[in-house]
């Protein structure tokens, strides 16, 4: 059958009723009506014209016989859409099952995520040792006063320690995912069909790490703990004072940790590195099939975010916050990976339309997402980025 791509001319393939999308007469027993409806007809460039190849397929999803359709595993569902390689996707299971070829890296991958939610939870509750370390520098002479404020902090960088050490389980986890997402003979849309356990599992893991960066944005006393941490356990060293603690995180660690605190958003940070490491270590394989792969995923977030019959079969708010936070995660690898990055005109991500789906959300959900295109982004500065979208991200 030959293939057909949009505006090529007249389709030869025998069109399929599924296509129709009118709202179903007669109650709920009877057959869906098969011309289409308000919502297709709006989408059409005149009477007559065939609706645009965006919204032709996943007519199941429109008739409503799908109440979440963009749940994790069903991110991916309009693969072939936004790619033109197809003119209908298969619908996907509710949670993508690894097949056979997928389980050694679904299930080492498994291992990470479900400590996850822990993580969070933790970084969430982390309050900080604030008023016991202004106590201790307001009294320096008072040694109770210090051994407060050190006997309160040690543990807290404990959970510090903890949240590092995660961010390397999560680098290897996603290169090992990226080496199956891209790996030939098969193409980066491919692979999302094929392997949608494994593009859950990446989806995920943007996922965490944005939220985990936004916790962090938020909460200044975790660099201020450490700083203290570090100051606190120079002096002792200095003095010849033994130091708790100290077996736990060594000057070596503290030094790798500072740096990661360091970073606006660290986690973001840690998995641009590693994905750009990926490409360079790996110069047998084509930079399309990764940059492929996240222009791929950001652009099903952003049709599916901005379609209001996509929108509209949401049933909670999360399913478009976990879409938000993918795409700018994708955006964000994509930049980093990509000789030109995601700003450039020939860029595959449609970056005016992402801007606008995040500005068009209530301004407190979005603003650290907009933070992390502004700040950790590595071309958007860049003279090849149109002013438009520099002022769109002021």
């Amino acid at each position: 059958m030959p293939k057909v791509t949009p505006g090529s001319g007249p389709d030869p393939r025998p069109r399929r009723r599924v296509l129709g999308w009118g709202p179903a007469r007669g109650g709920p027993g009877a057959p869906r009506a098969l011309t289409p409806g308000p919502a297709m007809r709006r989408g059409w460039g005149g009477v007559g014209g065939r609706p645009p190849f965006v919204r032709a397929p996943a007519a199941r999803l429109l008739e409503g016989e799908e109440t979440e359709p963009w749940s994790l595993s069903n991110l991916f569902k309009v693969t072939k859409l936004i790619r033109g390689t197809g003119t209908e996707s298969p619908a996907l299971a509710e949670d993508a099952q690894p097949t056979e070829s997928e389980k050694e890296i679904y299930n080492q991958v498994n291992v990470v995520l479900k400590d996850a939610e822990g993580i969070l939870e933790d970084l969430q509750s982390y309050r900080g040792a604030g008023h016991e370390i202004r106590e201790a520098i307001q009294h320096p002479a008072d040694e109770k006063l210090q051994e407060k404020a050190w006997g309160a902090v040690v543990p807290l960088v404990g959970k510090l320690k903890k949240f590092y050490e995660f961010s390397q389980r999560l680098e290897a986890a996603l290169r090992g995912l990226l080496g199956a997402l891209t790996s030939t003979p098969y193409s980066p849309t491919q692979h999302l069909e094929r392997e949608q356990a494994l593009a859950k599992q990446f989806a995920e893991i943007l996922h965490f790490t944005l939220r985990f960066d936004e916790l962090k944005m938020t909460n200044p006393a975790i660099q201020n703990d450490f700083s203290y941490y570090r100051r606190t356990l120079s002096r002792m060293r200095i003095n010849n004072v033994p130091a708790e603690g100290e077996n736990e995180v060594n000057n070596e660690l503290a030094n790798r940790m500072s740096l990661f605190y360091a970073e606006a958003t660290p986690m973001l940070k840690t998995l641009s590195d590693a994905t750009t490491k990926f490409v360079s270590e790996n110069k047998n394989l084509p930079i399309e099939n990764t940059t492929d792969c996240l222009s791929t995923m950001a652009s099903v977030c952003r049709v599916m975010l901005e379609t209001p019959e996509y929108r509209s079969r949401f049933t909670n708010e999360e399913t478009v916050s976990f879409c938000l936070r993918v795409m700018v995660g994708v955006i964000i690898l994509y930049d980093h990976v990509h000789p030109v990055g995601a700003f450039a005109k020939t860029s595959k991500i449609d970056m005016k339309g992402c801007i606008k789906v995040l500005k068009d959300q209530p301004p407190n959900s979005v603003e650290g997402l907009l933070n992390a295109l502004r700040y950790t982004t590595k071309h958007l500065n860049d003279e090849t980025t149109s002013k438009q979208i520099k002022s769109m991200l002021q």
